[in-house]
């Protein structure tokens, strides 16, 4: 396996699989390439990788920054994939999508995760010091924001939030968009003016 120093899942249970002539596995799409790989098919989940291992490494570095960090975080999001790939829904969107979208909640909770063991330290530090009201405040406030549109996030169309959440918080162009959720750059425009006006009306921004 290239880049990222880590190693690929070991190899598939000693089990028959269903055979593909060498030639045309380059033919197949990502959804039936994903389905040898839920048959345990290690060539498959090769080509899966080969295809989409830089934007599951996009995603994750816009989020995490450190290099390390999300080298690491690429390499758990591919090995969930290779366990999870018989739980991948194609009428709910495109294999890279699906990827996308794993790699983005997998380097928000190493976030969440960091951030947490930091203000494990800084409790510990100020175990005895009341912290400011206005800072209290501002943290609660924040936290009921973010709860909000989490909630409007939720009212939308699939397609709606999908192009919000790779536009607005996975930082891809609105071409991009339009390869990873392969639809028509007309399309993703739409959506993404019709997402943004049902998320103002529900946030409440005037």
């Amino acid at each position: 396996m290239s880049g990222f120093g880590g190693e690929r899942p070991g190899r598939a249970p000693d089990r028959p699989l269903q055979s593909v002539a060498a030639p045309s596995r380059a033919q197949l799409d990502d959804g039936d390439l994903l389905r040898l790989v839920a048959r345990g098919d290690t060539e498959a989940f090769e080509m899966i990788y080969d295809r989409h291992v830089s934007a599951v490494y996009g995603m994750v570095r816009q989020v995490l920054r450190d290099p390390a960090q999300s080298e690491e975080v690429t390499q758990e999001v591919l090995v969930e994939a290779w366990r999870t790939a018989a739980r991948f829904d194609g009428g709910r969107g495109s294999v890279r999508v699906w990827l996308v979208t794993m790699a983005r909640r997998r380097a928000i909770d190493r976030v969440r995760a960091v951030q947490a063991a930091g203000a494990r330290e800084v409790r510990a530090a100020s175990a005895n010091h009341t912290p400011d009201f206005d800072h209290v405040s501002e943290t609660v406030e924040t936290r009921l924001e973010q709860e909000r549109v989490r909630r409007c996030l939720g009212a939308l169309t699939q397609l709606q939030r999908e192009s919000i959440e790779l536009a607005y918080y996975g930082g891809y162009s609105q071409r991009e968009v339009c390869d990873l959720l392969g639809m028509p750059l007309g399309t993703v425009k739409t959506r993404l003016r019709d997402g943004l006006i049902r998320l103002r009306d529900c946030i409440g921004v005037a």
